[in-house]
């Protein structure tokens, strides 16, 4: 019988087990792509920040969490900032605090800690006790929103939580929590209900069992600038190190007077001084306290101190003097007479939208300022400030693509204007130099003319010409009368087939086939008429009226078709999915099961390869639902598919489909970047080194994979040509070279000007070469070959993975010129080799230290470029030989022929070969030179070796002047050649004369 059983339960599980393997054979094991890496072009301008830290024993040294960019670190007052929680399973942090018994020891809260229409959670507590070099996840995950942290300063091990919880919805973990071990667990000890959270705890810094903690009944609606507050907000006391609590209300405003947050501090040098922003409605204001809170007076009641208390709330006093007190709110203030009267020390147009501020207890005139800016830092109280022009965390909402090149990358930054960045730089990076504001308002999208790139459109909506930076106003009357509705991203893109028609959309979509000199309506109101089923994460402020509201929807995203210019796909903020086959005269619902009300469309796109397949990205984020939602149609609607195996519980935000690849498909969540091969039915993380932050945005451009998310800027992955060719069938070879891409000959500019100073920030180019790819299953057996091949078969390059690195000598160049030298390697695993498309260097290169070291930064010095053709690239591993041509093709920005490009590559060609002949009959020279007996031959070789020598310089200039630029070569260059060679002539006849005497 127990056998019986025991072969039943076998036959139960096969289908599991078959499903199983099913589902990991339509996966790629991430080995066969991993040589692949994202580079970050920037910009270098700081986003969203309200975490910040300073270290009162190491002055210098600054910690910042950035809402969706991570912690970063700075240890030279600001002059320089790099990220250390970029390993980390979130980029959304609400706060940082550093132990001021220990300043080693970092505790960091995830989740934004506030209420506003555009937000990211997190999940949960952190801990670094090594200054930010390895980090332990502490719990707490549910919290979502955890916007404050206090740690008593005289035990490290002793800290408290302010727990916000969902920004949308119910749930049980919000409160104030405490451990005593350092994290390992948590006590609840101060909680209400499930729609109260913790904002704010503050231990007293001179008796640690007294504790402040602000309590906040607050949740934001499923619709744009919905949100609600309750009845259990209030500022809370404890004295038994938060055992219990005590309600302080004496002076303070009522719940039932409008009370909403309390953003509060208690005075270092006077524990009973405390000092408060209180936002409500009637009685808001600057309050103060003389009695350790017991009684509150309102000060001042100017609402630029305390207004946008879901942003803003943050006070602190002067460590040393209890009048002197500061407010950070859409500028920055400071009192001086206890909170009487204010004057403003920060704000526009020098930054403005300011979170957090760290005052180091040692030195008053040392600050952190932390803002909508980032991190910024004052040594003299506030005279100047660091820039926040070195912190790559711009938080982006679209991302889109130009057709230059090097192609721009677009996209309006939240709190800071536009962005247009090349994403190559001319001198080995992309600097400050390569990006500029685009005239577009913060949100949303920039669309560049697919015609002329130097006319840029975006926002609601303008027209911007990159000549003369002047914007122009196109938007239709109807925006401007108000009568149709719009969001802060309201989509604005070009048809991909039909360059002159772009669309823009509020409530209804709009058309121009000019310019925007007029605008046509093509459809009616796509949003919702009412509201019947409100999602169920409203809660306890779910009302009748609800349901009959007016309509509040927008379209919140727009697919034009690939393949038929008439059909059109939108996506609404409030749950529709709609399509028109007629270019908008008649449009049909065909939103999928389940895509209830107010589940944001937040991103679709049209099929590639046939006119009835469509992909959409549906964010529910703001119904309180963490799950991803892809949904995938083939007919056009009628029917839609759930395609999310694979995915994590992350809120994805776009979705897109290869244009080159059917059914090779990208995805951008929360966190990271997801790719599926079997067009969405799995799906898998490529996230490689790119930190955790908000994938809002992806395109594909050309081959490469850009991304625009929010809180780390722009991000490239170069060269997806492995995605595109791995197949299940492909991945069983024991080798594999993947089809190069278009190899662009875009030189290496060695640029003559005294170099930026490393400290600058800076983003990456791309790789510098032709890039070849290629996989091995296991470690070679023998020597791996790579050899290029040109039109007439000849080998005019190879290399070999039993290559030596050269010994590079100790020189000052500037970090970014610095190149890695190029090792074949014949390791088990996906790697990517650059080709740089040169010659065979000479021979010199491996000894002669100037030439080595030039050897490392750019592409060979010693031998010429290859001209734009096509080439062979032959990969030999353990005796079996696979090939694939290479395309490579001059820099566009080049308009010299191919005739002259001909001449400067044969006069190039002699010199090189001129000068390798040259060497060789130095190198020979030298042992018959040792042979000599009599004065006359010593004196004939002396001779000789002085004519090469000279021929030699002359050669190296030549091919210097020649392959120094891409124009034509000059008549005193061509003579200068031709002299070289005449001479040449001249020293191989004495040699030979020599060589036979």
């Amino acid at each position: 019988m127990g056998l019986f059983y025991a072969l039943k339960r076998r036959l139960l599980l096969l289908p599991f087990i078959f499903s199983t393997v099913f589902a990991q054979a339509q996966t790629i094991p991430p080995a066969f792509f991993n040589a692949m890496k994202w580079r970050m072009i920037g910009p270098h301008r700081g986003g969203r920040t309200v975490g910040a830290a300073g270290v009162p024993q190491q002055p210098n040294v600054f910690y910042i969490g950035v809402n969706n960019g991570g912690v970063w670190k700075t240890t030279d007052y600001g002059r320089t900032w790099f990220p250390i929680f970029d390993d980390q399973s979130t980029g959304s942090i609400g706060d940082v605090a550093v132990a001021p018994s220990n300043p080693n020891v970092i505790y960091v809260a995830s989740g934004e800690g506030l209420h506003r229409p555009d937000l990211s959670v997190g999940n949960g507590m952190y801990k670094s006790t090594n200054a930010g070099k390895t980090w332990t996840h502490l719990g707490l995950s549910d919290g979502q929103q955890i916007g404050g942290i206090s740690i008593d300063p005289t035990n490290e091990n002793r800290v408290f939580a302010a727990v916000l919880g969902h920004p949308y919805g119910p749930n049980a973990e919000r409160g104030v929590y405490r451990t005593t071990d350092g994290g390992k667990t948590w006590d609840k000890v101060l909680y209400k209900d499930q729609d109260t959270g913790a904002i704010q705890v503050t231990l007293d810094p001179k008796n640690p069992a007294i504790i402040y903690a602000d309590l906040w009944t607050a949740q934001e609606g499923p619709w744009e600038n919905g949100a609600w507050q309750g009845k259990e907000s209030g500022l809370y006391k404890s004295t038994d190190g938060g055992t219990t609590w005590q309600k302080l209300t004496k002076g303070l405003p009522t719940v039932e007077q409008g009370l909403g947050r309390i953003g509060f501090c208690i005075a270092p040098s006077n524990s009973n001084r405390l000092y408060a922003t209180v936002d409500a409605p009637e009685l808001g204001g600057v309050y103060r306290s003389d009695d350790a809170g017991e009684t509150w007076t309102r000060f001042n009641k100017d609402p630029r101190l305390w207004g946008r208390g879901s942003d803003f709330a943050e006070v602190k006093a002067h460590p040393t003097n209890p009048d002197i007190l500061f407010i950070a709110d859409v500028s920055a203030w400071k009192s001086e007479d206890g909170g009487k009267t204010w004057n403003d020390f920060r704000g526009a147009p020098g930054g403005d939208d300011y979170h957090r501020l760290w005052i180091n207890p040692n030195d008053p005139n040392t600050m952190l300022l932390a803002g909508d800016q980032g991190g910024i830092i004052t040594v003299n109280g506030g005279q100047t400030f660091s820039s926040w022009y070195n912190q790559a965390t711009a938080q982006f909402y679209h991302v889109s693509t130009d057709n230059s090149f090097p192609y721009n990358v677009l996209g309006g930054q939240q709190e800071s204007g536009s962005v247009g960045i090349a994403s190559r730089g001319n001198d080995g990076q992309v600097t400050f130099r390569e990006w500029h504001p685009v005239g577009v308002e913060e949100y949303g999208y920039v669309a560049a003319d697919p015609l002329d790139p130097n006319i840029i459109y975006g926002g609601k909506v303008t027209k911007f010409d990159k000549r003369t930076g002047q914007v122009q106003n196109i938007a239709p009357e109807a925006v401007r009368s108000g009568k149709y509705r719009f969001v802060r991203t309201a989509p604005v893109l070009f048809s991909p087939i039909a360059p002159k028609t772009l669309y823009f959309a509020g409530n209804v979509l709009f058309k121009t086939q000019n310019g925007g000199n007029s605008w046509q309506v093509i459809s009616p109101d796509l949003t919702r008429e009412t509201y019947p089923d409100i999602p169920e994460s409203v809660g306890v402020y779910r009302t009748d009226a609800m349901k009959t509201m007016p309509r509040r929807g927008v379209i919140y995203t727009i697919a034009p078709s690939f393949k038929d210019v008439n059909t059109i796909w939108i996506g609404t903020d409030d749950g529709f999915i709609q399509v028109t086959r007629d270019g908008g005269k008649n449009w049909k619902n065909v939103t999928p099961h389940g895509v209830g009300s107010w589940s944001k469309v937040s991103i679709m796109d049209a099929g590639h390869f046939d006119v009835n397949t469509a992909y959409a990205a549906v964010n529910r984020i703001r119904c309180d639902d963490m799950h991803p939602h892809i949904y995938r149609t083939h007919d056009g609607g009628k029917t839609w598919k759930e395609i999310v195996t694979g995915l994590p519980n992350d809120p994805i935000n776009t979705v897109r489909e290869d244009p080159v690849r059917k059914g090779l498909l990208f995805a951008g969540s929360e966190t990271a970047v997801y790719v599926s091969f079997d067009d969405g039915d799995h799906w898998q993380s490529l996230r490689l080194n790119m930190p955790a932050t908000s994938i809002r945005d992806l395109v594909i451009k050309d081959n490469d994979l850009v991304i625009g998310t929010h809180g780390r800027s722009f991000w490239i992955l170069d060269d997806i040509s492995p995605l595109r060719q791995l197949t299940p069938e492909l991945i069983k070879a024991a080798s594999i070279l993947y089809k190069p891409q278009r190899a662009y000959r875009v030189r290496w500019n060695m640029n003559t000007d005294t170099p930026l100073p490393q400290e600058e920030p800076a983003g990456q180019n791309p790789p510098d070469g032709a890039i070849i790819n290629y996989y091995l299953a296991t470690d070679a057996n023998a020597v791996v070959t790579l050899d290029i091949l040109d039109a007439g078969g000849k080998v005019i390059r190879q290399y070999r993975s039993d290559e030596k690195p050269y010994n590079v000598p100790d020189v000052n160049l500037p970090a970014y010129w610095i190149r890695p030298q190029q090792l074949l390697s014949g390791k088990a695993g996906a790697h990517r080799f650059l080709w740089d498309m040169h010659y065979t260097s000479l021979p010199i290169a491996p000894s002669y230290p100037i030439a080595a070291t030039y050897h490392q930064t750019a592409p060979d010095p010693t031998s010429p470029w290859v001209l734009p053709g096509t080439y062979t690239i032959k990969l030999t591993v353990d005796g079996k030989v696979s090939s694939q041509s290479l395309t490579i093709t001059m820099d566009p920005r080049v308009k010299v022929s191919p005739l002259v490009l001909k001449q400067q590559h044969d006069l190039s060609i002699a010199a090189y070969e001129g000068r390798k002949q040259v060497i060789g009959l130095l190198g020979e020279m030298q042992t018959l030179q040792a042979r000599a007996t009599s004065d006359t031959q010593k004196k004939s070789f002396d001779a000789l070796k002085t004519s090469l020598t000279s021929l030699n310089r002359a050669f190296n200039s030549i091919f210097g002047v020649l392959q120094d630029t891409d124009m034509p070569p000059t008549t005193q260059a061509i003579a200068a050649g031709n002299e070289a060679q005449a001479n040449l002539k001249k020293v191989l006849a004495q040699w030979a004369l020599l060589k036979n005497n």
